[in-house]
């Protein structure tokens, strides 16, 4: 509970002054196709919709040290080359610290002056009022605050990051943005949950909520759109961590499977869609005798409860043993997957480990699973089969009742199956 002191609003002053607003009808209403700066950060501006619209607010949360800084300096730098000054102010590092990330961070790796963009500018502050005079005399096309948390308005008495101080710096950010044409990056803190810090009104006021994700110990990063009023929601882009900053991934399926061992038992192939991308992800699965009385669940890129539902299907509807089985689950790059059409290839990850044997190095499994252990179908799923066809994949085997629709793919033959148990077997390598 937060004490905020406000002040009375006057008798009548609901209805002072002339209205300024009119009603319109749709059609006289001018407008369409947003225009956006060009970003030539293919997996930035895939996320975003297509690049950065003027007079938008955007969000970026993520874990500290995950690259949410070192993302938006390197859009900072390309784009006051291509669309125009840009303002990045920060209130945790100073313009000197700044510079060496910037430098470290460039183009080519070039040390020369001549190199530096001649409109990026970099400011450290706190204040928006200052914050808000630094606009109106350079007039940047972009701005980057780093973060919302560390900026404060001296008329409220509440300290920086509390909830009244972030709720209407966001709001009058936002009002900035909407009367001005300015494109408004915000950077935002998250809490121990992964969610971000502040009032949840902050995520309503902004256009556009994103965040970056990834294991801190793997070189890989996903920045993902979880709201956005100009384009898709779930677009992933995904980025390596480098030492001079993040680098695009091109192909992310043969990335996330480069070091893939195909015949060890307890590792399959699932298809997911990351908004209007297929992404093929290595699931490893084991399972060992419970050492103690209570045997373990220990997930890792899915939900406890998903593995505990397909742990239930896979001894009750596929006769395995696995009551008495400590069962780890691991998607392999530090991927998180929320999507039932994983479920198969976890389930038959499971059951490779406790048969001990491996899963067809050719194949790739798609669909969902139902509590009788029957096999659902799942959306999109000629996408799904291409992606799969064009990194060499030749077998799917994809549930019995897939929806009908376009014929699938050629290069790819599919196994239609209708139980987990059907599906099992045929997935499996026969013992030798």
């Amino acid at each position: 509970m937060v004490e905020q002191m406000t002040a009375a609003p006057a008798r009548g002053s609901a209805t002072a002054g002339p209205v300024l607003s009119k009603p319109r009808r749709l059609r006289e209403v001018e407008g369409g196709e947003e225009s956006r700066l060009p970003l030539p950060i293919e997996e930035f501006s895939r996320v975003l919709g297509g690049g950065v619209v003027p007079g938008s607010i955007v969000l970026i949360g993520g874990d500290p040290g995950i690259g949410k800084s070192t993302l938006l300096l390197q859009a900072s730098w390309i784009l006051a080359k291509s669309s125009g000054p840009v303002l990045y102010v920060s209130g945790e590092e100073s313009e000197r610290q700044m510079k060496m990330r910037a430098v470290r961070l460039a183009e080519g790796k070039s040390k020369g002056a001549a190199a530096y963009p001649e409109s990026l500018f970099l400011v450290t502050e706190t204040r928006l009022d200052a914050i808000l005079e630094h606009v109106q005399a350079l007039s940047p096309r972009i701005l980057v605050i780093d973060s919302i948390q560390t900026v404060y308005l001296p008329e409220l008495t509440s300290s920086a990051g509390s909830v009244s101080q972030v709720r209407e710096c966001a709001a009058r950010l936002q009002a900035l943005a909407k009367s001005s044409g300015l494109a408004v990056f915000l950077i935002g803190h998250v809490t121990k949950e992964g969610v971000l810090a502040g009032p949840r009104v902050l995520e309503h006021i902004v256009d556009t909520v994103l965040y970056l994700e990834g294991d801190r110990f793997q070189s890989y990063r996903l920045l993902r759109a979880v709201k956005n009023r100009f384009g898709a929601v779930s677009e992933v882009g995904v980025f390596e961590m480098r030492g001079d900053g993040l680098a695009e991934v091109a192909n992310p399926s043969e990335a996330f499977l480069a070091e893939r061992a195909a015949q060890s038992p307890g590792s399959a192939i699932a298809v997911v869609m990351e908004g209007t991308r297929p992404l093929l992800i290595e699931i490893q699965g084991l399972t060992s005798p419970a050492a103690y009385g209570t045997p373990r669940r220990t997930p890792n890129g899915v939900d406890l409860y998903r593995l505990l539902l397909i742990a239930a299907v896979l001894t009750r509807r596929a006769g395995l043993r696995v009551a008495e089985e400590d069962i780890f689950l691991n998607v392999v790059g530090g991927m998180r997957i929320n999507e039932p059409a994983a479920d198969l290839a976890m389930a038959v990850a499971i059951a490779s480990s406790v048969k001990d044997r491996p899963v067809a190095a050719d194949l790739v499994l798609i669909g969902e699973i139902g509590l009788s252990g029957e096999l659902r179908a799942v959306s999109q799923t000629n996408a799904r089969l291409r992606e799969a066809a064009a990194l060499g994949f030749r077998r799917a085997i994809l549930p019995k009742t897939v929806r009908r629709g376009e014929d699938p793919p050629g290069g790819i033959e599919i196994l239609p199956c209708r139980t987990l148990r059907e599906a099992i077997e045929t997935a499996l390598v026969p013992n030798a």
